[in-house]
This record gives C-alpha cells, sequence and structure tokens, in this order.
C-alpha cells in the first residue's frame, strides 16, 4: 500500500536518482524500477525523512515472515555499453523509458556493433 507514495514522492524529486518503473499486477505483483546508481537508491531506501524506511519498518512490525506477504527483490549493477534494447511497433518500455532511444542503423544496425559502442548507453530502435 506504500509503494503509491514512495513512486510519487520519487516522481517528484528527480535529484533522488529514480529514473523509471514499470508494473505488473496479477495474483503477483511485480515493479521493476531503474535508478542513477547503487549509491542512489541505497540512500534512498535508508531516508527516515522518505516513505520507503517508515513504510519497511512497519511491515517488518506487522508482517515481517508471517507468510502473508512475500518479498522477491533483485538489484543488478549494468556497466555502460553493456546491454541493448529492441523496441519495434511499440512505445517506450523498460529501458526505453530510463534512456535514450537511437534508431538502429548505420553504426548500429547490427547486434554485434551495438554492444560496446563506446559513446555511452545506447538502447536501440529497430529501423523500419
Amino acid at each position: 500500500m506504500a509503494m503509491p507514495k514512495m513512486i510519487k514522492e520519487l516522481m517528484a524529486n528527480k535529484e533522488l536518482g529514480f529514473i523509471s518503473a514499470e508494473s505488473w499486477f496479477g495474483r503477483t505483483t511485480i515493479m521493476l524500477q531503474y535508478w542513477e546508481s547503487f549509491e542512489k537508491l541505497e540512500a534512498y531506501a535508508k531516508n527516515k525523512d522518505a516513505h520507503h524506511l517508515p513504510a519497511w519498518q512497519d511491515f517488518n512490525k506487522r508482517i515481517k515472515s508471517n507468510g502473508d506477504v512475500g518479498i522477491w527483490h533483485e538489484t543488478y549493477l549494468v556497466p555502460k555499453d553493456s546491454y541493448e534494447c529492441i523496441y519495434n511497433n511499440m512505445p517506450r518500455f523498460g529501458l526505453g523509458k530510463a534512456g535514450e532511444l537511437i534508431e538502429a542503423k548505420g553504426n548500429y544496425h547490427n547486434a554485434k556493433d551495438r554492444i560496446g559502442v563506446k559513446s555511452g548507453p545506447v538502447i536501440e530502435k529497430q529501423s523500419a
């Protein structure tokens, strides 16, 4: 129940380092988040004046490990030039919302040429 407040807070305060998120709701609810850095994610998680820490403390006080709610949390650090995303006939999604979209043509036409491009993080958009 606390997540909407956290996302609203993060979107209103870009200096906290939150970039974007995707959510899926059903029997299992999943939220995928993109952050500028692990350091900013950790700082937000431990910030006593932000929404996360009080919500986490309340969760641990009321629910903790009683089996009512499960939490799955994974964190990945992805170096620049180590990923690609292809979008064709769909709106910005996932990393496409978190970064720059560049048309997959010229130097970006082949996957082997896209991975490892030294100009910074590249998120690809497949050309028609």
